[in-house]
């Protein structure tokens, strides 16, 4: 008889639900089209600008498109993109990045998974924040990392703090390995000042823990003229994550970057590289090193974020959404929907967001994602879009909140 296949243990991982709110907003949209209907889905379930690449990357891929041989590259990619990126950080951080120390990867997503593994072995105790972004839970799991939940509070900004990490640390009696850390965070929009970001840094060198900052929300500050501090301004030896996908409106390019200047790390990130990704498509490459002369255009897509998120914190409390925080940072509203679940007599936010979508149109993702333990009474509005769709958004949910029950 024969014998059936089966998955491997390390794969049995939770799915990333907001991908799952996606494959259910385009089938939500096809049997729209199918009815005729001329209602459309509103995607504020994503974490996705809704602008393609800059002018200046499409022209420069579309020139190197006929012109380029378009092969792999180093595994640490090309010259030019590197040397950008360490010019980034002067010009932004005032801080001296080489260009050896700039890895370029398949999306932060590769980033992530590469980073993992040349820090950490089976069995290292990796601190996350929850609320937080899943795949660094996820990931972490499928290595036979121990993930080490740090519940962050809207009273710690949703950030974890060294008070936080030293009772992590005296509740087990065993070391931290690890830290995961991102500022704007990811679903709640939070930054960590300047001196938080030290103290975090500071902790970690204390306490002989590697350090990962997860920078990929930098250059989306909500607040005009604020400034959003990079790990590496008080920690050289921080493994900073990045990507052109958020500020630099590039998801589906897949380019992003690491910095690390330990070269133990070093070697180990470039043989994993090579095995796992040989390198990051060569195209976004050369098309990424000019996103970094459209701090013009890409700025004024903050600048509608900001709009956007006006729209939302105006206009969601008058649908009965009253448990929203103005982020400081990146392109998301993490709402307590508490009041929703009783007037719906929905069990969880999981189930208020199919509940929404299947009502109104309007895709939203489940705080489940972010916090398995307490996300069942939030949720997670992306603002990223168009304005206009921020304001039919508002719209239809006042009118859907209006019909339910007080």
């Amino acid at each position: 008889q024969k014998r059936a296949m089966q998955a491997s243990k390390r794969s049995h991982i939770p799915s990333f639900i907001v991908m799952d709110v996606v494959r259910d907003a385009t089938e939500k949209e096809r049997k729209l089209i199918e009815e005729g209907s001329d209602l459309r889905v509103i995607h504020l379930e994503v974490g996705q600008p809704s602008t393609g690449a800059p002018a200046l990357v499409r022209e420069a891929a579309t020139r190197y498109l006929q012109e380029d041989l378009l092969a792999y590259t180093e595994s640490f990619g090309i010259a030019p993109l590197r040397t950008r990126i360490a010019e980034h950080y002067s010009k932004e951080y005032s801080v001296g990045v080489k260009q050896e120390d700039v890895i370029i990867t398949t999306g932060s997503s590769g980033g992530f998974v590469v980073a993992f593994t040349a820090l950490f072995d089976a069995g290292s105790r990796v601190a996350v924040a929850t609320p937080g972004y899943p795949c660094y839970r996820n990931v972490l799991q499928a290595l036979g990392c121990e993930v080490v939940k740090i519940p962050v509070t809207e009273e710690s900004n949703w950030q974890p703090t060294p008070a936080m990490l030293q009772a992590a640390i005296d509740a087990d009696g065993r070391p931290l390995d690890g830290l995961i850390v991102a500022s704007p965070s990811n679903p709640t929009g939070t930054v960590l000042s300047p001196e938080g970001m030290k103290e975090i840094c500071d902790f970690c060198t204390a306490n002989k823990i590697r350090f990962i900052s997860d920078e990929i929300y930098h250059g989306l500050s909500m607040r005009e003229g604020a400034r959003i501090a990079s790990a590496l301004e008080y920690k050289s030896d921080t493994v900073v994550i990045n990507s052109f996908s958020k500020y630099f409106c590039m998801t589906g390019w897949r380019v992003g970057w690491i910095v690390c200047s330990d070269p133990a790390i070093k070697s180990a990130l470039e043989v994993l590289l090579q095995n796992l990704f040989i390198s990051a498509p060569t195209l976004s490459q050369l098309g990424a090193a000019a996103a970094f002369d459209c701090a013009e255009e890409l700025d004024g897509h903050v600048a509608r974020y900001r709009r956007n998120l006006k729209v939302l914190v105006d206009g969601l409390p008058q649908a009965g959404f009253d448990r929203v925080r103005p982020p400081d940072g990146a392109f998301y509203l993490y709402c307590d929907v508490t009041n929703f679940l009783r007037r719906t007599g929905t069990q969880d936010s999981l189930a208020l967001c199919r509940r929404i979508l299947d009502d109104t149109a309007v895709a939203l993702t489940s705080g489940l994602d972010f916090d398995p333990d307490r996300g069942h009474k939030y949720v997670r509005f992306s603002y990223s879009g168009s304005t206009a769709a921020m304001e039919d958004a508002v719209g239809r949910l006042q009118r859907w909140s209006a019909a339910l029950p007080p």
